[in-house]
């Protein structure tokens, strides 16, 4: 490394170090239908708090709730992200990390963003597959594993419609041809749409998830930016959630002004489409709360010019009054840079009581906050289609006591026994959580 940049980077990491801006607040406060918000604290330097990626020491594991037990479905995978159940019980685990995006980290800014990201075990290149792990036996350990598609642009979301599996790349939504128990294909994708990608590719997770009667699919696409630096242009069809016609791949806009939604499920009772969102960073500890919320046809979400409603961030220039007073607030606020990703149903779900009638949501972990945040799996109880009370930890202990992070959860999802299982990028696991017979 060029001298003169070696000093810079020893002098910013010492900077960001020395930063003392830290929260006032507990986790709790920015949790529930209300959360509190309190003023921006936006300083010169943003607070950066990275649990460095140390993976897992032999015989360590996550800490599971009471009742319940956690064990290693499969371990030895390289940066595994999402997770979809196929019919038959097969496990499909989308390996991926961040595509080439060169224009993302231009500046000073940019620079150091991505030191710290690499720091946090983000900076690896992505295997760019979906593995798929079978339990035959269903001993709770998948002991068949096959690469079932290779080649892609950082894979995310999944979703099987009849004979039809759908993959979301970092780019374009994918169709594949699957026939019942294959453990791979071969075939190449058709591209049924084009997604936002390009240099910057800010938050590059597309999701994909299917209508009940399989005719539409909606599509997550994050935006370009933390508050839209790179200017609005960048952000043309970013920062929402997409309908896709499955059958002649035209799309729209279904809600927008979501910074980065991620998890996306169908609520049982109502029927509603709920999406994980993360919200933006950089105005102090306390702000802004992540969120789980269903999402009605043709809203808006705020970002990027409020927050939590018509909270307006005097970050983003110009304004646009109008459309934060259309600005709606989200249902449920799961704390603050928590990075809410993962977000599945207890529908299907053999664990005990508190875990029977709500949502699981893995929360990758914080970066943006004194003290840390998420590094765990919560439950959200709902009652009658909508959350109620506060959320009740599910799995913990990915941090250690020197705050590594031995592990960081994504993706959850029941599995065809009932059990939750859970990606662990970091740890570079899919763990299962059962009850304890």
């Amino acid at each position: 490394m060029h001298k003169t940049r070696l000093t810079l980077l020893i002098m910013v990491a010492g900077t960001l170090a020395a930063c003392g801006e830290s929260s006032t607040l507990k986790v709790s406060d920015g949790t529930g239908p209300s959360p509190q918000l309190p003023e921006p604290n936006k300083t010169l330097i943003p607070t950066v708090n990275i649990a460095p990626a140390i993976g897992w020491p032999a015989g360590m594991k996550p800490t599971a709730a009471a009742g319940t037990q956690v064990t290693a479905f499969a371990e030895g995978l390289d940066h595994p992200r999402w997770l979809y159940v196929l019919p038959n019980g097969d496990v499909l685990v989308a390996e991926t990390n961040a595509p080439p995006k060169p224009d993302d980290a231009k500046g000073i800014r940019g620079w150091v963003m991505e030191k710290v990201m690499g720091r946090a075990g983000a900076g690896v290149p992505s295997p760019n597959r979906i593995t798929l792990l079978r339990d035959a036996d269903h001993d709770g350990v998948a002991e068949t594993r096959t690469v079932f598609l290779e080649n892609l642009n950082s894979p995310f979301g999944m979703t099987l419609v009849g004979n039809d599996l759908y993959v979301a790349d970092s780019d374009k939504l994918l169709r594949f041809p699957y026939q019942p128990g294959e453990t791979a294909i071969t075939q190449a994708g058709t591209t049924v749409v084009d997604l936002p990608g390009g240099s910057i590719n800010h938050h590059w997770t597309k999701n994909v998830v299917a209508s009940k009667d399989g005719s539409k699919l909606y599509v997550s696409v994050g935006s370009n930016s933390n508050v839209g630096e790179n200017g609005l242009e960048a952000e043309q069809g970013r920062a929402a959630i997409w309908e896709v016609d499955r059958a002649s791949g035209q799309h729209r806009i279904f809600t927008s002004g979501l910074r980065n939604p991620n998890g996306m499920a169908w609520e049982p009772q109502s029927g509603k489409l709920w999406t994980a969102v993360n919200e933006r960073d950089e105005i102090g500890s306390d702000l802004v709360p992540d969120y789980i919320t269903s999402v009605k046809d043709g809203a808006f979400y705020g970002w990027p010019f409020s927050y939590y409603g018509q909270h307006v961030d005097v970050r983003v220039t110009p304004q646009d009054p109008a459309l934060v007073a259309k600005a709606v607030a989200p249902d449920y606020a799961v704390g603050p840079h928590t990075a809410s990703l993962g977000l599945t149903f207890a529908e299907g779900s053999k664990l005990p009581a508190p875990f029977v009638n709500g949502a699981f949501i893995g929360q990758h972990g914080s970066w943006n906050r004194k003290p840390h945040s998420g590094y765990k799996v919560i439950f959200v109880p709902f009652e009658g289609g909508k959350p109620k009370g506060q959320p009740v930890d599910v799995l913990t202990g990915f941090l250690d006591k020197d705050e590594n992070a031995m592990g960081r959860p994504v993706g959850v999802v029941i599995d065809q026994q009932g059990d939750l299982l859970v990606a662990d990028d970091v740890g570079n696991k899919v763990w299962r959580v059962s009850a304890v017979k």
